[in-house]
């Protein structure tokens, strides 16, 4: 006899929460004062969560500064390719690949005092200038725009030019949106906090 109290739709214990904070750390290694999220042990995470028949849904929690593009493209890739219901709740800020990390999920959430900080891409230690690197850049740049656009309900010149401000940032370029703001955007669905989200993943079983 199945002794777990019956909450909505599904069992209590039934969702599973995944947590995505600080820095995304891809192939290279980060120094160890540095809080990180590996990527590597949220892939097969993600693959066993999706295969196993007792949880019936995911709730992500985003509070990310950055970090390796390509590996948190992979891990928003993977939750978009997700059957089971899916929610991102923003805390505190999504910052640069925590933005494609959020509208990832099919639902979207962002904490009324959470902002998200959009910006260009960037690489970190030497550069070469040369048209190759430049071109680079621009690929990965389309890719993170490609993908924002296609999972969220913002307009691509809207995302552009919240990317290419240079009136917001101290020392640098982009924009800090707001969660309201994240809303009437069309990027993040709707502003709300724990309560909200697991109300909407007990409400899709």
């Amino acid at each position: 006899m199945d002794e777990r109290k019956e909450l909505g739709g599904a069992a209590l214990g039934q969702i599973h929460c995944l947590t995505i904070i600080g820095q995304i750390e891809g192939h290279q290694t980060l120094p160890e004062d540095t809080k990180s999220t590996k990527y590597e042990h949220l892939l097969p995470l993600l693959a066993a969560i999706e295969e196993t028949p007792e949880i019936k849904g995911l709730l992500i929690l985003l509070n990310t500064v950055g970090g390796d593009v390509e590996a948190g493209l992979a891990i928003a890739e993977l939750i978009a390719g997700m059957r089971k219901p899916t929610v991102s709740l923003v805390l505190g800020g999504g910052h640069s690949i925590g933005v494609p990390l959020a509208v990832a999920a099919k639902r979207s959430l962002i904490a009324p005092s959470a902002a998200m900080t959009i910006h260009p891409v960037r690489l970190n230690g030497v550069v070469i200038g040369v048209p190759q690197t430049y071109a680079y850049l621009a690929r990965i740049q389309e890719r993170i725009l490609g993908f924002v656009t296609a999972h969220s309900a913002i307009r691509r010149a809207d995302f552009l030019r919240l990317m290419n401000r240079t009136d917001e940032l101290a020392n640098d370029v982009g924009s800090v949106i707001h969660g309201e703001d994240a809303v009437k955007l069309g990027l993040i669905d709707a502003v709300g906090t724990l309560s909200d989200a697991l109300d909407w993943l007990h409400g899709e079983f």
